[in-house]
Parts: structure tokens; sequence; C-alpha cells
């Protein structure tokens, strides 16, 4: 089984918080912040004539993944939850650049538009992203309905 996206990495948090500012920016950002708090960090952009926000769960301190080992679930020691938690937010962080720099590599050539790469994260006048605001309608069209055909003329669900 494959692991989880850039799990052993040594790129700090900060370094892919800058790395995902210099590509916004590079790619015609007006404004990006980044905020980090209560157990999640935001980046948030304008660009296109859209403010954007990506919101990274941060992983919590106390989580077992942290405080015992994988293989014998024995505690560890406090040194070694400390490292174990900062390689977990490093993989986020490090993953949350990939996800910004392939939409955005995706938009330049062509494959999809700004809006298409980007809807879900985009900010609307209540504070909520698209993506929030549209959930609850997705799962009720979804409860109960079949799915038409992935293929036409296949009649397979």
């Amino acid at each position: 089984m494959a692991g989880r996206y850039a799990e052993t990495t040594s790129v700090s948090s900060e370094q892919s918080r800058m790395s995902i500012e210099r590509v916004l920016t590079d790619h015609g950002a007006d404004t990006v912040a980044a905020v980090t708090g209560r157990g999640e960090a935001r980046i948030m952009f304008e660009m296109a004539g859209r403010r954007i926000m990506f919101r990274l769960t941060l992983p919590d301190r106390n989580a077992r993944e942290f405080t015992h080992t994988p293989s014998r679930g024995t505690p560890r020691s406090t040194t070694a939850r400390a490292e174990a938690y900062e390689q977990a937010v490093r993989q986020r962080w490090r993953a949350l650049y990939l996800v910004i720099r392939a939409r955005l590599e995706a938009v330049e050539a062509g494959i999809e538009t700004f809006e298409d790469a980007f809807l879900a994260h985009v900010v609307l006048p209540t504070g909520e992203t698209v993506g929030e605001a549209t959930a609850p309608a997705i799962a009720e069209a979804y409860a109960g309905r079949p799915m038409p055909a992935l293929l036409p003329g296949t009649g397979t669900r």
C-alpha cells in the first residue's frame, strides 16, 4: 500500500507555506494571507476576481497516532510525540502546496478554467465557501436517488 504524499518530508511547514504564497503570487494572486489557529490553518487569496480560501485541518496533538508507537502501541516520549506531530503537520502543508500548485498548473495548461479548479473554495459574501454552502444540497440530491449509468448505454451504475 502506498503511503501518504510527503509523509516523510523534511520541508518545514513554514517553507511549504512560503512556497504556497510564492506560487500564488507567481500566478497572479493579488493578495495572499495565511492564518493558523484553533486546530486549522487557512490560506486565502484573491485572484481572477474571486476570493479563495483553503482550510487545512491540523491534527490533534493528543491523538493516539502521536502519543503511542504505531507498531507496538507503547507510549512515546514527549520528544517523540512532538516529532511525530510535527511530521504530520509538515505532510499536510506539503500536500496543500501540491493541491494548489496542481490546480494552478491545470488552469495554465487549459485543462480547466479558474472557476472550475477553485469553485469549491470560492468565498461567498456570507463568509462560507461554495463547497460549504452546497454540500447539504448535494447530499440531499444523492439521498435515495439512483445515479445514471457511468457510461451511457451500459446500464451499469
